[in-house]
């Protein structure tokens, strides 16, 4: 069973590629992909260096900041986990999330340069723990608006059609709001952006697929 799957599999993506014009739109938009990251990566480190502002926050002045570290994080790589599995089997979906993410990355930036926030005052930063195992990586504090994390399950629930895995993701990203403003990580606005920055981000990336596939 589990060699049949993998041969199905292995069929999928070598009918993808020996289509050229998909195979040119997947390098495409991992292209693209690529070079949203580097350019977040670089800009973050930037962005930690600026002066922004204050933001009094009525919902998180309701309450004291708690630790959701690793749950939040457990409940992100479980959905990141989720999504491969779901979509290594479905190409377009595939590529249609990649591009999806890779155009949010770019809203981001051009976010929070045009809105530069200093954190909420009584922030718990959010470590990744799997980078800070390795070693690697540093601790961004002003990584704000909007919440990269909440968009992206966000972005997963979109992307998704099989309706059980897709509410999953709502559920996912519900949580992961509420974790990242019980821990103060970010302000109420930069969670509430999240989504629709997603739903643009989801749109284009379908528009501009349709585009060149033409």
């Amino acid at each position: 069973m589990k060699n049949s799957a993998n041969n199905t599999l292995i069929n999928i993506w070598k009918k993808r590629f020996s289509d050229k014009k998909l195979r040119n739109e997947f390098l495409i938009v991992i292209t693209v992909l690529i070079i949203s990251l580097i350019s977040l990566s670089n800009f973050l480190l930037f962005n930690e260096l600026r002066s922004g502002a204050s933001i009094n926050d009525p919902v998180l002045n309701l309450f004291h900041p708690a630790d959701f570290t690793w749950l939040t994080f457990l409940v992100i790589y479980s959905g990141i986990i989720i999504a491969i599995v779901h979509l290594i089997k479905n190409p377009d979906k595939l590529t249609l999330a990649l591009l999806s993410y890779a155009i949010t990355a770019f809203f981001r930036i051009a976010a929070m340069y045009s809105l530069p926030l200093n954190p909420p005052e009584h922030i718990i930063p959010l470590n990744d723990p799997f980078v800070q195992l390795f070693g690697t990586g540093n601790i961004l504090l002003k990584d704000l608006f909007f919440s990269g994390h909440t968009s992206t399950l966000f972005l997963l629930f979109l992307v998704i059609s099989e309706k059980k895995i897709k509410y999953i993701f709502l559920v996912l990203t519900g949580l992961v709001a509420v974790f990242v403003l019980i821990q103060h990580v970010h302000y109420t606005v930069d969670v509430i952006a999240a989504p629709f920055f997603a739903f643009g981000s989801f749109v284009l990336a379908e528009k501009f697929l349709f585009f060149i596939k033409k």
